[in-house]
């Protein structure tokens, strides 16, 4: 079995792949590994390979990692549906979040970071499947949303996030991810912004999301394997 090491190797080697495909540099894409379930002695042999950032879906999980892995200089990003109890641990804990879809969340990470920290750097994450369990702001209320989180203190709208419908339909996927890259240049177009982060792509499709734009693509099955649990 291929370890960490070789395996962030190969997911390297399948982002450059890309990127050449459609003519873009690789550092332009940048990796996330997603750790989520996975403990923090896998985060240090990934962070020891050359891996710095890192996705955490669960805040109590993340912050038990945080404490154990604080020797090192990992830059740790939220990328999972946000309760209204958990901000102010997600507030001041992360350098990112992805997975923003209401303003009542934006307003409360705004209020609740901490004043001596750098702005929290968020993506408004877009439910561009349509799909009513699948959490996200609908495209066409975007743009009203993305101007409010735009004018609060303390964070910075950084650029948009989706997950799409699962499939073996490689246009319908790629249609999901131009659809994102369309709402991110209107919102440029209309607030000023660079709005540079587009966090799309995973393990499955990550070739597709560069090829459409992606700047970002979550990566953790492909890195870490096959999850054996779930947190809870």
């Amino acid at each position: 079995m291929p370890g960490i090491a070789e395996n962030l190797r190969t997911v390297s080697t399948r982002i450059e792949a890309a990127g050449r495909k459609c003519g873009r540099h690789h550092n332009a894409v940048r990796l996330l590994a997603v750790s989520k379930t996975w403990p923090a002695a896998a985060v240090r042999e990934a962070h020891a390979a050359g891996q710095v950032a890192f996705g955490e879906n669960y805040v109590q999980e993340a912050i038990d990692k945080m404490a154990e892995l604080g020797d090192l200089p990992i830059e740790w990003h939220f990328i999972g549906p946000i309760q209204s109890n958990k901000t102010r641990l997600i507030a001041n804990h992360f350098a990112w979040v992805h997975s923003v879809d209401r303003l009542k969340i934006a307003q409360r990470l705004s209020e609740q970071r901490d004043v001596h920290l750098p702005p929290l750097r968020i993506c408004l994450q877009v439910n561009v499947s349509g799909e009513e369990s699948k959490s996200g702001v609908a495209p066409d209320e975007l743009p009203a949303l993305a101007q409010a989180v735009a004018a609060l203190p303390r964070i910075e709208l950084a650029g948009l996030m989706c997950i799409p419908e699962p499939g073996p339909d490689e246009a319908r996927l790629r249609g999901r991810f131009r659809q994102l890259v369309e709402l991110r240049d209107d919102l440029r177009a209309m607030t000023g912004l660079p709005l540079d982060m587009l966090s799309m792509g995973m393990s499955d499709d990550l070739e597709l999301a560069i090829e459409e734009g992606s700047t970002m693509v979550r990566v953790g099955s492909a890195i870490f394997g096959t999850r054996v649990r779930q947190a809870v």
